[in-house]
């Protein structure tokens, strides 16, 4: 995941992860890669790859910012560096405020990947997601879809799950699906302690956790481990099961929400296709306009810092004994209930970033989601030994 311009972003959404870095990693006024590392980075990254397709993500932030002729020049830079037969993409997740009609012919021409951030119908969306000033950002978010639309850009719809839109998941979902109209749907949940911007992941104080459910290990309460903003687990397992009820019933087939691809992939024995349900981690990497490469995107702290790629390629940082103890450690840390449960073939204790509490006996590792997923988990059991069987068998849905 590439961020040519760090954190800067014209938008201040409440529950954001990343602004925040502004601060960590320097002065704003630098927050742009320099033309000299965005080319040492796409030639490393193609040289780095043994595979016909070549996928290049760029996130923020927000990189739209960076306009037009930033993107003209990453496509020429893809191209002289492309190897023979080799096709290289590019996909771009953005809040869609700053796109325009001229955006859309450029995205359609180069065949752009975009990710739209939207949370749902406009009393949901505007509840976090503000501009600079505060005002409101639905409106040019909607107008945005419909120009993607318009112009034959494939688009998937990411909207980050909270305390507040969490409790209308079927309000949320069906906006999604015949309003907005995405190519897929991916819902992901929002998961902050309160201290995320000083204390980097699994740096925290293991005995200052809460157990499993105690009030603090639910937003809302003082002694909460987690922000305001954070969904409550339960709700994240209500919504997921009310959306799936739904989907199930009437959308199998013909719209795609990434948790329940997911699923059906996982219990038909397939590896995890999100990183947060893979048994190890470690392949999402980030790099900073700087040149500084880290383990994750969720990770960008100074512990997590693999090098830079104007002293060390891409490659060696990523096949680092640092980067692959931090892959391997998803599975090595997990706890003992986390080992003994049912569902850990489809779970593998979800993303560490959020194992932010403890088990009911006291052993820390045990992820903030757990309760929820359980309850997901086991409601979608019947469905999903349903669906393999007619895949299976050639059955129709």
């Amino acid at each position: 995941m590439i961020k040519p311009l760090g954190a800067i972003c014209n938008l201040n959404c409440t529950y954001c992860y990343y602004l925040h870095k502004e601060d960590l990693l320097g002065s704003p006024s630098k927050f742009q890669i320099s033309d000299a590392i965005l080319e040492t980075h796409i030639r490393q990254y193609i040289e780095g790859q043994d595979r016909d397709q070549v996928v290049f993500s760029w996130q923020g932030g927000e990189p739209t910012l960076l306009g037009l002729g930033f993107f003209q020049k990453v496509l020429e830079l893809e191209q002289k560096y492309k190897k023979p037969n080799q096709r290289i993409e590019n996909d771009l997740q953005t809040n869609g405020t700053l796109l325009n009609e001229e955006w859309g012919a450029f995205l359609r021409k180069h065949n752009f990947l975009v990710g739209l951030s939207i949370d749902g119908p406009k009393e949901f969306h505007d509840h976090y997601r503000v501009a600079k000033d505060g005002k409101p950002t639905f409106d040019k978010v909607f107008a945005a879809a419909q120009m993607l639309r318009r112009h034959g850009v494939p688009f998937n719809a990411l909207c980050v799950v909270n305390r507040v839109n969490a409790k209308r998941p079927l309000d949320v979902y069906r906006f999604l699906k015949n309003e907005i109209r995405p190519r897929q749907m991916q819902f992901i949940p929002c998961v902050e302690p309160k201290d995320f911007k000083s204390v980097a992941p699994q740096h925290w104080d293991p005995e200052a956790l809460p157990l499993q459910d105690s009030p603090a290990a639910h937003p809302g309460h003082p002694d909460s481990i987690v922000t305001d903003w954070s969904v409550d687990p339960d709700d994240w397992g209500y919504f997921l099961c009310k959306v799936w009820d739904d989907w199930y019933r009437r959308d199998i087939g013909k719209v795609f929400v990434n948790q329940f691809e997911n699923a059906v992939a996982v219990w038909m024995g397939k590896d995890s296709q999100m990183c947060v349900y893979h048994e190890f981690c470690g392949k999402g990497v980030a790099l900073e306009h700087d040149g500084n490469m880290y383990s994750c995107d969720h990770y960008v702290y100074p512990e997590y810092k693999l090098g830079n790629i104007q002293q060390l390629s891409s490659s060696r940082m990523v096949f680092s004994d640092q980067q692959k103890n931090f892959g391997f450690d998803k599975f090595h840390s997990l706890p003992q209930q986390c080992r003994d449960c049912k569902f850990l073939f489809a779970c593998n204790g979800e993303c560490p970033k959020n194992r932010v509490i403890r088990t009911r006996t006291g052993e820390s590792g045990l992820n903030y989601l757990c309760n929820g997923l359980q309850k997901f988990w086991h409601h979608i059991d019947p469905d999903v030994m349903d669906i393999c069987q007619k895949i299976a068998t050639g059955k129709r849905f």
